[in-house]
């Protein structure tokens, strides 16, 4: 069975989940305690099954994971109808596709700086870091600019939500524990004080937004639009941050498909975002709880009993993707479930999207000859999966 911790798996994971999928459903994990759902239509039930539930276990003792614990109960991704419906309609209506549209002047204007900023590097004859001067910034310079935080304190968001992802990861480690209580704990701070000072004096910030909707006499409270806040932050720019450094590096490491995105990036831009989703997935696994005895893949799951959508592999499954070890940046149709699916879909999709589709391009037409100048470091860790440095040269 596999081990999730194996230095081995997490480098490249896919031909262990391809032997998962030769499992005529759902297998069970001893050493999770949960079932594992690898094949694209059972993760894809696992996401939309409403006998299935989002049951967040608090973390003990209580007294030292209060604000980790109620980040986590008090937010979207973690909560179930009726709680969830409540939560996602205030949220929506604030965090709507047409506030997310008009951030695209926004996007365009960060994605020049970026690219300014990095001209700098290479006129100075240095490579650049495709993760750490453009993946990773973008997504949080316009987090903050949306939820309106000070550009000033941008550098404190960062550190703050690897913190506290990395207790996604299986067994995290007592160090990875104690960071991620700290960042909780400050984080939810500095929300909680922008909200109260946008309560006094609105802007026309998301957090401004989040603290005025109301909807059938229904508002969020405090540590309902702290979670939010956390939640939009952590998910809007992990995903974006991963799902680019993954894809690019395939790309790179590909060179039919980097002839692709050199000869008409903007022409392939939608077609190749979703592929970078799928090759490989920046998160992989995501749990749920049965509420009822229910059967996922010809499988019984007992009430109580967990089970795990493993994304990258369903992402990869033979019975609906064509040749799905190969990276297409042409492929369409493309049913990834990356963004998840049902009620859990995620609500940034749109965002992440958005971000993708004007950097990516963006990105090729200044340097269409650039490559890997070095071999890119994988972050140790499996479910959300990506790299820590990509260095390129032009």
């Amino acid at each position: 069975m596999i081990d999730f911790n194996d230095p081995h798996f997490v480098a490249d994971p896919y031909p262990a989940l391809k032997g998962l999928r030769e499992a005529p459903g759902p297998v069970w994990h001893e050493g999770m305690q949960m079932f594992l759902a690898a094949r694209h239509s059972d993760a894809n039930d696992v996401f939309r099954n409403k006998s299935l539930g989002r049951i967040f276990k608090e973390k003990t003792p209580e007294f030292e994971w209060e604000i980790f614990n109620w980040l986590h109960a008090d937010s979207i991704l973690d909560s179930e109808p009726p709680k969830h419906t409540r939560l996602r309609s205030l949220v929506a209506k604030a965090f709507n596709r047409q506030k997310i549209e008009g951030m695209r002047p926004t996007v365009e204007r960060i994605t020049v700086q970026l690219l300014d900023a990095i001209e700098e590097k290479i006129q100075a004859g240095h490579t650049f870091d495709l993760i750490a001067d453009y993946a990773e910034p973008l997504p949080v310079k316009i987090i903050a600019d949306l939820l309106g935080f000070p550009e000033s304190e941008e550098h404190l968001l960062r550190p703050w939500s690897q913190a506290i992802v990395k207790m996604y990861e299986v067994n995290p480690s007592v160090q990875y524990q104690t960071e991620a209580k700290l960042a909780a704990k400050e984080f939810a701070d500095y929300v909680r004080d922008l909200a109260e000072s946008r309560k006094k004096t609105p802007g026309q910030d998301l957090i401004s937004d989040l603290a005025s909707v109301e909807e059938n006499g229904e508002k969020l409270n405090m540590h309902e639009l702290v979670a939010t806040c956390v939640l939009l932050l952590n998910a809007g720019h992990e995903a974006s941050v991963n799902a680019f450094g993954n894809g690019m590096v395939a790309a790179l490491q590909r060179p039919d498909q980097v002839k692709l995105l050199r000869q008409s990036p903007r022409e392939i831009t939608n077609t190749a975002l979703e592929e970078f989703m799928r090759f490989d997935a920046p998160l992989h696994l995501f749990e749920r709880t049965a509420t009822a005895d229910t059967e996922i893949g010809g499988v019984q799951i007992e009430e109580g009993q967990k089970i795990a959508a493993l994304i990258g592999s369903a992402n990869r499954d033979e019975t609906v993707f064509s040749a799905p070890e190969t990276m297409d940046l042409t492929r369409d149709p493309n049913p990834h479930i990356g963004f998840g699916a049902g009620i859990h879909f995620c609500l940034g999709a749109p965002l992440a999207r958005l971000e993708m589709s004007v950097s990516l391009p963006a990105l090729w037409e200044k340097y269409p000859t650039m490559q890997l100048a070095a071999v890119p470091v994988r972050r140790p860790t499996f479910v959300l999966r990506g790299y820590e440095s990509v260095a390129i040269s032009v």
